[in-house]
């Protein structure tokens, strides 16, 4: 398989993710928990993605087109997709960010003057980096530098960019052909800068026995939609799932906070070790088709 079918792969695995938690996030309480108990997929003919989906859309196209990234043309991709469809759930901070990059503003600007000049410590970094992983596996450094290329545009603080390096680590692992839980954690928690992301897989390693609510409990389930509160649990999850894509990612449903988020990223890690082959055919027919 070629880097670039690697990087497509890692899309599929992350976008029916994405649609499938994104339905499961805005199908009211009571129709969630039925399809929890029952684990019944979303009813919804067409499940549309979300900016976790988008954004990783761009980057694959760069990848595509440059076989590298180039965190000033990411920036002007991901405005103009953000333009086109500002609806496609981003949050506040990229709502911000993105409008001043379309609008002529610098991105490393743009993206430092977030939260009073500190910079964004979110997850959404590491939501749309899985295809970077998949490109450059077997080749961690390069993995590390691009992910990390790929989070400036819109996380300037030093906890959203290690949230990326580690979800790329995962995803580099895995494609590389990694399937032990333990030795994936430990080669993130090796090779992500010091930071509190690093410090919740690290943790995480201790529990590799648990069940995924014990788990979130202590590492966060994305809520606080940031770096350290969501990637140690997707990565717990995503290790501890190797071989069941859509346990993966009932897994996350199970857990609750932001299931379209902890979805995309398990899932464009998992699909790394199951192939397209391992995506339940009607997930993947329902998901909104992909503009590439």
């Amino acid at each position: 398989m070629s880097e670039v079918q690697r990087a497509t792969v890692a899309l599929e695995g992350l976008s029916v993710a994405d649609a499938f938690g994104e339905q499961l996030l805005h199908c009211g309480p009571v129709a969630r928990q039925s399809a929890l108990d029952e684990r019944t997929a979303p009813a919804a003919a067409r499940w549309a993605w979300t900016d976790d989906t988008a954004m990783a859309i761009s980057i694959v196209e760069q990848l595509r087109e440059a076989g590298a990234i180039d965190a000033a043309a990411l920036a002007a991709a991901f405005a103009r997709r953000y333009l086109a469809e500002p609806a496609r759930g981003y949050g506040a901070g990229a709502h911000r960010v993105l409008a001043e990059i379309a609008a002529g503003t610098p991105h490393d600007v743009a993206a430092a003057a977030l939260f009073d000049g500190q910079g964004s410590r979110g997850n959404g970094a590491a939501m749309r980096v899985a295809p970077i992983g998949a490109y450059f596996a077997g080749d961690l450094d390069a993995a590390i530098e691009h992910a990390r290329r790929s989070a400036a545009p819109t996380h300037a603080h030093a906890e959203g960019a290690a949230g990326a390096i580690a979800i790329a680590i995962a995803a580099a692992a895995v494609f590389g052909g990694e399937r032990h839980p333990r030795a994936l954690l430990s080669t993130i928690v090796e090779r992500t800068p010091p930071s509190a992301t690093r410090e919740g897989v690290r943790r995480s390693l201790a529990m590799l026995g648990a069940e995924p609510l014990t788990v979130a409990a202590e590492l966060g389930n994305g809520s606080l939609v940031l770096a350290s509160d969501t990637v140690p649990f997707a990565a717990w999850c995503a290790a501890t799932h190797l071989a069941d894509y859509p346990g993966a990612l009932w897994a996350c449903a199970t857990v609750g906070g932001d299931i379209d988020t902890t979805c995309a990223i398990v899932g464009g890690i998992v699909v790394g070790a199951v192939g397209i082959a391992g995506i339940p055919a009607p997930w993947r027919a329902a998901r909104e088709p992909l503009p590439l």
